[in-house]
């Protein structure tokens, strides 16, 4: 039995005390000290001096909850969102824009020399996002039942599975809140039972927007675990032809008890399957499910700068690795002698394909399959371009890299602790130089980070 006189009193749950914010955390939180041991404490700001109340202590560190704000940060702002407290879609609209690309840029520099283990090279200041708000371009709202209303549309709470009803998102394309608002309240009249979770009933799952940023085009896409869903034709029509710059309504089948928000089966119901949008010059058509960056301006700049920093010759091969549906291959297909894809998706491949016949672009090929397996059997390229997803490249693809290792990498990352990881093993095992770093901008009042990163084989 434990002795209660070597118990810390400040150092149990429950326990209220105050603190003061020191620093952001890359999950969001901001962070103190109390008794030498770390509190993550969410929306709280670095400056804020708080009292907070202890709600889940471990030996080395507590998660906590602010009882009361004792002094406000200077970078402390008010939140443009009348829900920004509660809604799970941002976490960082109380803090100044200039505080969160400090903390972002930090986030990268202790990937890179805490996980990494590796010296920092030059870093380049991290690209601000031209607008904090109102940038993006695609959302996707889970759909629940209401106690007050038989259907909400919004985001979970910070780790809860507690919808927060929304009619509107600070963040999101402005065009979006009136296209929100009339679907919203037309599924309310059809009747359609929201899907439950943890009955695994209903039908509807989630309702999904995304909009051509120059030209205005809009998709629309139903998530349900069933395609009965009674008069969806005439009410997909009756939006194509009322909401102005609909392109299209889509409804994807996902009848599995899981956290996936697409399956794998998308039916065109109205309009077109997918929308135009201009990029980097270039004209991309962009289909429900496929990714594409969310912020397409800034994706943009930051590519513009990529291609400053390249400084290619239109001599070089290049392989894009992870190339969705050619975001960045197209562009930069025009800059070199020879471009190839590689892509798992199907459905990203053919707009690939597609969009290199739009713009004329003859001198790249796009290839269906992992990385991994694809990437050995490719002739020696003079530059590879890595963008994978959150978890980074699979082992076998950095296995294959240093195998035959190209002149050239550069690393594209939404994650800098896989980024980290992966640079590790590139430059301890495969004698590449990391040269240059820098951060980008693409989830303002997130805490989320964009990453480039450039390797030169010595």
């Amino acid at each position: 039995m434990t002795d209660s006189a070597t118990i810390d009193p400040t150092w149990a749950q429950g326990t209220t005390a105050p603190l003061t914010i020191t620093a952001l955390t890359n999950r969001g939180d901001g962070i103190g000290h109390l008794d030498g041991r770390a509190v993550f404490v969410p929306n709280t700001v670095p400056g804020d001096k708080i009292l907070v109340r202890l709600v889940r202590v471990k030996p080395s560190h507590a998660f906590g909850t602010v009882r009361q704000i004792l002094q406000n940060s200077p970078q402390r702002i008010r939140p443009t969102c009348i829900v920004a407290d509660k809604c799970g879609g941002c976490q960082w609209q109380p803090v100044d824009y200039g505080a969160q690309l400090e903390a972002k840029e930090q986030f990268v520099r202790d990937a890179i020399v805490r996980i990494g283990h590796l010296d920092l090279p030059e870093i380049v200041p991290i690209l601000p996002a031209p607008s904090p708000f109102r940038y993006r371009n695609k959302v996707t709202y889970p759909i629940t039942s209401g106690t007050t209303s038989p259907l909400k549309v919004g985001y979970y709470r910070r780790g809860s599975h507690r919808l927060v009803n929304l009619n509107q998102c600070p963040v999101q394309d402005e065009r979006l809140d009136a296209v929100l608002q009339r679907v919203k309240a037309d599924l309310q009249a059809t009747g359609w039972q929201p899907y439950n979770e943890r009955t695994h009933r209903g039908k509807l799952r989630h309702l999904s927007l995304r909009i051509g940023r120059r030209t205005g085009q809009i998709l629309l896409t139903l998530v349900s675990t069933t395609d009965k869903l009674p008069d969806l034709q005439n009410l997909a029509t009756i939006w194509l032809d009322h909401i102005p710059q609909m392109a299209g309504i889509c409804l994807n089948l996902n009848p599995k008890r899981t956290n996936a928000i697409f399956g794998s089966n998308t039916t065109c119901i109205a309009g077109r399957a997918e929308i135009q949008d201009q990029f980097a010059g270039l004209t991309l058509a962009i289909d429900s499910t496929s990714f594409f960056q969310v912020y397409a301006e800034q994706a943009e700049r930051l590519l513009t700068w990529i291609v400053e920093q390249l400084d290619l010759q239109g001599n070089e091969t290049l392989v894009d690795a992870y190339c969705g549906i050619g975001t960045f291959t197209l562009p930069l297909a025009q800059r070199v002698k020879q471009a190839i894809g590689i892509e798992v998706a199907p459905t990203a491949v053919r707009l690939a394909r597609t969009n290199a016949q739009l713009n004329a672009i003859a001198n790249v090929e796009f290839l269906e399959g992992t990385v991994e397996s694809l990437l050995s059997t490719l002739p020696l390229a003079d530059l590879v371009l890595l963008d994978p997803p959150r978890k980074g490249c699979d082992r076998r693809a950095i296995e294959a890299l240093l195998y035959r290792p190209p002149q050239r990498i550069v690393y594209v990352s939404c994650n800098p602790a896989t980024l980290a990881r992966d640079l590790d093993l590139l430059v301890e095992r495969g004698s590449y130089t990391l040269s240059c770093l820098r951060a980008a901008d693409f989830f303002p009042q997130t805490s989320h980070v964009e990453t480039v990163a450039f390797l030169t084989h010595s």
